[in-house]
């Protein structure tokens, strides 16, 4: 298996966690700083080489299909409007996506991420692909993709990334035992999601991942939890057990997480003060207000 050209990400999830505002607008389109957390995926993909791009959708994500389309009518009235910055954004969006394909797979009923990654199977054939979740954005100079597809180039087994987090915020998410190989690389031993009690490990699951078709396999025959879903780090933890090799890699660049209102507005704040355009005005006008 040669290099990873093809990625998946799943969005057909209810973003429970936002409503009522997710009702009517798709998680993946709230801004991270000054662009939508789903754009910042579609850049590190292609950074990482990346040529074909497979949406796993529901029904009322439409609004992400139409983020990605040309809008030559629009386009058309700020160039009669002399609306050049504006226009050249838009332009540098649709530069983003020459060289992509882009393929919609609609998910119709909001079955876990592992059923929603199964949808694609024959959109990626026998390849290895990348699983990318857009509510985790890692910002870094070298792609958190590409960083991972390093290490599948040599190991030829799925790679997971990973990164450390206090132990009291360890229960919401899947923690992984390993074996350490080298600096940052890890063979996976165990995965526990959400643990509960004494926990085994500081190393989390950062939503990236390379998978090889035999995760497709073991999605395919895995059973759905108690509440009706297959979740793929579950089918993932049982691949260990089974006794196949995985590896994770601790990510290299800084993690913004954007899965909860809280997580969201922390990254989102954080990346809009740091932004080269707006940054500066916005430290101080916070200044200004005493908030900070």
């Amino acid at each position: 298996m040669g290099e990873i050209t093809k990625a998946v990400i799943p969005i057909a999830g209810l973003a429970t966690r936002f409503l009522p505002l997710s009702k009517a607008v798709p998680k993946e389109l709230f801004p991270l700083g000054t662009r939508p957390m789903i754009q910042y995926v579609v850049e590190e993909l292609k950074a990482a080489g990346v040529k074909d791009i497979i949406f796993v959708v529901s029904a009322n994500k439409k609004l992400v299909v139409d983020y990605f389309k040309r809008s030559p009518q629009i386009e058309k009235v700020l160039k009669e409007r002399n609306q050049h910055v504006l226009l050249e954004e838009m332009h540098a969006l649709n530069k983003l996506l020459e060289g992509i394909s882009f393929t919609y797979i609609v998910q119709q009923k909001p079955l876990g991420d592992g059923n929603a990654v199964l949808q694609a199977k024959k959109f990626v054939g026998e390849n290895p692909c990348f699983v990318v979740y857009p509510d985790d954005m890692v910002e870094a100079d070298t792609s958190a993709a590409l960083q991972l597809a390093r290490v599948f180039t040599t190991s030829q087994k799925p790679v997971t990334a990973l990164a450390r987090l206090p132990k009291d915020r360890l229960s919401g998410y899947g923690v992984v035992v390993g074996e350490k190989i080298a600096s940052k690389l890890w063979k996976v031993k165990r995965i526990v999601e959400k643990p509960q009690g004494e926990v085994p490990s500081d190393l989390v699951i950062v939503g990236r991942r390379v998978i090889t078709p035999e995760v497709f396999e073991y999605v395919k025959k895995a059973k759905p939890n108690k509440k009706g879903e297959v979740v793929l780090s579950e089918v993932m933890a049982d691949m260990v057990k089974e006794g196949k090799i995985m590896y994770g890699y601790e990510i290299e660049g800084r993690w913004w997480e954007a899965g909860t209102k809280k997580e969201w507005l922390k990254s989102h704040l954080a990346l809009s003060l740091k932004s080269a355009e707006y940054g500066k005005e916005l430290q101080q006008f916070l200044k200004e207000e005493k908030l900070m």
